[in-house]
């Protein structure tokens, strides 16, 4: 297995924002124009802006921090090519909003040179660096990410200096039911309530119980537990799984359990039945690491 030095475009932000000069920024996000002011009309919403919901109390408390010590961090964007003329802001849509509501008329801002990918990469940063953006918002950029640009979750993992897991589990938000999709976006399921009930046939029902009862994680997965029973290939017939199995075996040449689960989640088990085999398995590992 590869081990991935995580880099994340986050430090990109803090040259950008920070106390650091811009010259400290990615390549990829440097720019030789300085920071200048712009007229507050003529920027554009991001197209690919991940959040779409911004929660209306803390807009206005920030409007008001605005409105007592002015707008101090920069807002980012590239020239719109769709509206010449116009930017289109790239991070910074809530300190945005937040000072058409205090009632600036000019914004300072960073003019930044950026392609597609690159404006999407460093808007979810952006978001996701915040602490109130929903599990399911932040699914929904990661999965632009995959859809519009071709990343696979290897990918956004590295660049978002999160766990291939974080990202998985993340995504699989989007596989439940609308309502349930709808609970999360509005508060009142966490990511972590809301996991267990992937895959589960009545994930709906259960998700009005949990907040009905107002039930925790640890307790939803207590709940649920029972209603996923894994079932093994033997009973389950996949051929292409069968043949991946069989090939390991062969490989291997040990007895090897593939077992999955409704959602698509599952593990392998390899037996070893002396020292000699696990020794073999381990010397693979550790080849796989190099």
């Amino acid at each position: 297995m590869n081990k991935i030095k995580k880099k994340g475009l986050g430090k990109g932000l803090s040259a950008l924002f920070g106390e650091t000069s811009l010259k400290k920024a990615p390549k990829e996000i440097q720019t030789e124009k300085a920071q200048k002011t712009a007229l507050i009309g003529d920027l554009n919403r991001n197209p690919y802006q991940p959040r779409t919901k911004f929660d209306e109390d803390k807009l206005n408390e920030l409007s008001k921090s605005i409105k007592q010590s002015g707008l101090i961090q920069p807002i980012a964007v590239r020239p719109d090519k769709t509206d010449p003329g116009r930017y289109e802001i790239i991070a910074g849509e809530r300190r945005w909003l937040a000072a058409q509501k205090a009632g600036l008329h000019e914004v300072p801002i960073v003019v930044l040179d950026l392609n597609n990918n690159q404006a999407l990469e460093v808007a979810i940063v952006e978001n996701i660096q915040r602490q109130d953006l929903n599990a399911i918002e932040e699914a929904k950029g990661y999965q632009r990410l995959t859809k519009e640009f071709g990343y696979d979750q290897e990918q956004i993992a590295k660049f978002m200096s999160k766990s291939r897991s974080h990202i998985s589990n993340t995504l699989r938000l989007l596989t439940l039911p609308k309502d349930v999709v709808s609970m999360i976006e509005d508060g009142l399921l966490t990511a972590g309530q809301a996991r267990p009930l992937v895959g589960l046939s009545k994930a709906s029902d259960i998700a009005e119980e949990i907040v009905n009862k107002k039930l925790s994680s640890r307790q939803v997965e207590a709940l649920t537990q029972n209603q996923k029973k894994p079932f093994s290939l033997t009973k389950q017939v996949d051929s292409n799984i069968l043949n991946i199995k069989k090939q390991i075996e062969e490989s291997l040449g040990l007895t090897v359990d593939i077992i999955n689960k409704k959602n698509n989640s599952g593990k392998v088990v390899v037996e070893y039945k002396n020292l000699e085999q696990f020794e073999l398995i381990s010397n693979l590992l550790k080849k796989n690491e190099n």
